[in-house]
């Protein structure tokens, strides 16, 4: 039989891919994990935001981001515009607040609509390794490795994982959605 140990940790990474994609995704609070995919110019290289400043909960709908140098809080502020998250941004002498305006429900279904493509890249992602692993299981069977019975059985398998992973890509989206609709 075929060794599905890479296609495991490659499903893995691909739920874990679109878990962080949905942290991005705001829903009525504000968290620091919102911020997570925001990249700051800083000495010549790009680095996280998060290695660049401390982030804060202020309240329910408000971030302060103080950075550590006082110098990066106009990068910080441009990272925060350009990553259009339709968000609120001011700048005082500690660093740069984000205010999250309440969710309209035209945002609502945007939101909701930028998490189906998400979901759609991730289940694309599953179908490529699907194809990658059944053309090493073809190879292998060719090659005299393994019989035609263990190369459909295989396949079964394999198609097994697969649908298992659809299925977990879809309970997140459902549960992100259920989060941006209340």
């Amino acid at each position: 039989m075929y060794d599905f140990k890479t296609l495991q940790q490659k499903i893995s990474e691909g739920e874990d891919w679109l878990r962080k994609e949905y942290q991005g995704l705001r829903t009525g609070r504000a968290t620091p994990t919102l911020l997570d995919s925001i990249q700051i110019e800083s000495y010549g290289s790009r680095i996280p935001l998060n290695q660049a400043a401390n982030i804060g909960v202020e309240d329910a709908r408000t971030l302060r981001v103080t950075p550590w140098d006082a110098s990066q809080v106009k990068d910080i502020e441009k990272a925060i515009t350009n990553a259009n998250f339709g968000v609120g941004i001011s700048t005082d002498d500690k660093g740069v607040r984000v205010s999250f305006p309440e969710l309209t429900t035209e945002r609502r279904t945007s939101l909701i609509k930028i998490g189906k493509e998400k979901l759609e890249d991730a289940r694309q992602s599953l179908r490529g390794y699907r194809e990658e692993a059944w053309g090493d299981i073809q190879t292998k069977e060719k090659n005299g490795e393994m019989s035609e019975d263990d190369k459909f059985g295989s396949k079964d398998e394999l198609q097994k994982l697969i649908d298992a992973g659809n299925s977990t890509l879809e309970d997140l989206f459902k549960k992100k959605e259920e989060e941006i609709s209340q």
